[in-house]
């Protein structure tokens, strides 16, 4: 299936991402799959499960996903897509990957890599019948990647979150669930506050910078979806193309059902009603020198969003 719309959810981690894309696969015609730009690895090589909870090779709808791909996992290399993804996939070549001719080695391997998702995209689609895919990769070199592809044909969401708050997040230790004996990470990343810093704010700039490029772009603040979720996801649900009804009850909750994700939070295999409420355990929780180098690496852009 050509004639698939993509939506990329762009973003530093531990900003809300997950719950976001979970509410917008629950939108009748959209799918969403988690965070593709870990699959290659963690599904393909490590066969971590799938959000419905099987191992990823065991899981029917990966496998017919893989067969309308490439003709079975079987035939893929995930080692090839590894390589492509260090060869082009970096924040260090984002300046090469905007400009409007890119070297010619890194626009062949970008094609390539590009090439990848576009079948996969594409076999998403056709296996879920939904045309809308939803992937929350949240890297912006892997939107900087696509942008070249698709150029205005996929929209973003780029998701945002008071960098003290993702600072304090990056510097806890969570078990990942999803991890097998082979997995390389059996914890979530962990970054200093200084490092945190600077990734939010390069994040934040080459999403910044693909939206000026003309990409359709929404930018959701954390702290206002947090505040009146049903209020701003109907926002975002407009902005994907969707004017039904919206996962969310009378009461504020929404409920989310089992679905196939393929990394991501935690949180990706949580079932049932969930009530969306901020986190603002960073406020006493971030020491107070950390929150003195956020706030001065981050002040450039930060005060831009509203911090």
């Amino acid at each position: 299936m050509d004639g698939f719309q993509l939506v990329f959810v762009g973003g530093i981690g531990r900003s809300g991402s997950t719950l976001i894309e979970r509410l917008l696969g629950e939108l009748p015609g959209v799918c969403s799959v988690g965070e593709i730009v870990h699959m290659w690895r963690r599904s393909l090589v490590d066969d971590e499960p799938c959000g419905c909870g099987v191992p990823f090779g065991d899981c029917e709808f990966w496998r017919r996903v893989g067969a309308a791909a490439f003709g079975g996992w079987d035939r893929f290399d995930p080692g090839d897509a590894l390589g492509l993804r260090a060869a082009v996939d970096r924040t260090r070549h984002v300046p090469a990957l905007l400009r409007r001719d890119p070297p010619p080695a890194l626009a062949a391997a970008l094609d390539r890599y590009t090439g990848l998702y576009h079948r996969l995209y594409g076999a998403i689609a056709q296996v879920s019948g939904c045309p809308t895919v939803v992937d929350a990769s949240k890297h912006a070199s892997l939107a900087a990647c696509l942008w070249r592809r698709y150029d205005r044909r996929m929209r973003v969401l780029h998701v945002v979150r008071d960098p003290r708050a993702v600072a304090h997040s990056w510097t806890k230790r969570i078990p990942r669930p999803d991890a097998t004996a082979t997995s390389p990470e059996q914890e979530m990343a962990r970054y200093s506050p200084g490092r945190t810093a600077v990734q939010w704010t390069a994040q934040n700039a080459v999403l910044a910078a693909i939206a000026r490029r003309g990409v359709p772009t929404r930018r959701v603040r954390y702290e206002d979806f947090a505040a009146a979720p049903a209020r701003e996801f109907a926002g975002i649900a407009e902005f994907v193309g969707h004017t039904g009804a919206l996962p969310f009850g009378a009461d504020g909750t929404a409920t989310l059902s089992r679905t196939h994700t393929v990394s991501g939070n935690p949180m990706r295999f949580t079932t049932g009603p969930v009530s969306v409420r901020e986190d603002t355990s960073w406020r006493g929780g971030l020491a107070a020198r950390h929150r003195m180098v956020v706030s001065a690496l981050t002040a450039p852009v930060r005060r831009r969003y509203g911090y």
